[in-house]
């Protein structure tokens, strides 16, 4: 989508500074940090909502949990972690392309407000 802050990251026109790609995702830091680590993993396919999905699409979320938890070094996720995604307003989806956030790197409580 021409709009879509996140597929200008996949496509290059505007630049974040990336810290994994492959051909299904990219993952960089998140701006406005949640944990002392706080990654987004971004499809770089684009879609707003999981009600969205595909079969070829939930495959694709499929690999990208894969790859989230196979980059454990590289995230910080040796003592655990936590994946959000937000889906629409209420949820505080900010951005219209679904997105993974990655929080590790400290204990984490439960607060759902």
């Amino acid at each position: 989508m021409s709009d879509c802050l996140f597929c200008k990251f996949v496509s290059g026109e505007l630049k974040t500074n990336i810290l994994f790609e492959n051909d299904d995702l990219i993952i960089f830091r998140d701006i406005a940090p949640k944990a002392k680590n706080h990654f987004l993993a971004v499809p770089k396919k684009h879609f707003k909502y999981l009600a969205e999905m595909t079969e070829e699409d939930a495959a694709l979320l499929g690999r990208i949990f894969k790859t989230i938890s196979s980059l454990k070094d590289l995230l910080g996720l040796k003592n655990g972690y936590r994946l959000v995604i937000n889906q629409g307003d209420d949820a505080g989806q900010t951005v219209p392309h679904l997105h993974i956030h990655v929080l590790s790197g400290q204990k984490m409580g439960w607060d759902p407000a």
